[in-house]
């Protein structure tokens, strides 16, 4: 069974005020997008890699992050598209012969093996799982006019990170089904199954370390956290 690892690395970063896109960001010396990579590269789980990033971003993510580090399951690095699920589509496009697909956010550095490991168990016993883990605040959901509308017990709600790992018939088939709807509100993948699709979705517990660099502040933290696991990498 194939299992391939689609990393998103398209993103702007807007939020960043910087030039740089944030995967392209160093975090002591090595691009955010290295350490996932590296994670994916290493895992026994995973045959290939499918890297998609933006047009203009190509030639760079190869030379200088591909090859300079010598990722060799790295089969393609393809352009995304406009929205996150256009760059999800055009990996899925990309797959060859994949029974199994693991999506990432190349914004998230800090997967780790146990990650990959409980994740691949997991989607082959349900066909569908996300990675996350259980809110440590309390949760609002809030009307039309910013008022409290209910609060959902706290033992009921996750947080959700990457990979997001599916079949990938399944999530071909419910990706290419929610394309001739309006997609506008999909935030990622398990929702465009939950809707689009006819399966039940396991929560696998990830890592309160599995941050997204998405604000300044983000690497600063992730340079606290990369100190404290350094050995691994």
């Amino acid at each position: 069974m194939k299992s391939t690892a689609i990393v998103l690395a398209a993103g702007q970063g807007k939020r960043m005020n910087s030039k740089v896109q944030k995967q392209f960001l160093l975090i002591k010396g090595k691009p955010v997008l290295y350490y996932s990579l590296f994670c994916f590269q290493n895992s026994r789980e995973i045959e290939e890699i499918i890297v998609v990033t933006g047009k203009e971003s190509i030639n760079f993510c190869k030379q200088e992050i591909i090859e300079a580090y010598g990722f060799s399951k790295v089969k393609a690095v393809i352009p995304g598209g406009k929205e996150r699920y256009d760059s999800v589509y055009a990996g899925l496009c990309a797959c060859e012969d994949s029974d199994y697909v693991f999506i990432h956010d190349g914004a998230r550095p800090f997967l780790s093996n146990d990650m990959i490991r409980r994740g691949k168990e997991a989607v082959l016993d349900y066909g569908a799982c996300v990675i996350g883990m259980p809110s440590k605040d309390t949760i609002k959901i809030a009307d039309e006019n910013g008022m409290v509308e209910s609060t959902p017990s706290r033992n009921k709600v996750w947080n959700i990170q990457t990979p997001q790992i599916f079949s990938y018939t399944a999530i071909r088939e419910a990706h290419e089904k929610a394309r001739q709807q309006n997609m506008a509100d999909i935030t990622d993948d398990a929702m465009v199954l939950e809707r689009f699709g006819n399966m039940k979705i396991k929560l696998v517990e990830g890592s309160y370390e599995n941050i997204k660099i998405t604000t300044p502040e983000d690497i600063v933290v992730a340079e606290k956290i990369l100190e404290k696991i350094q050995k691994i990498y």
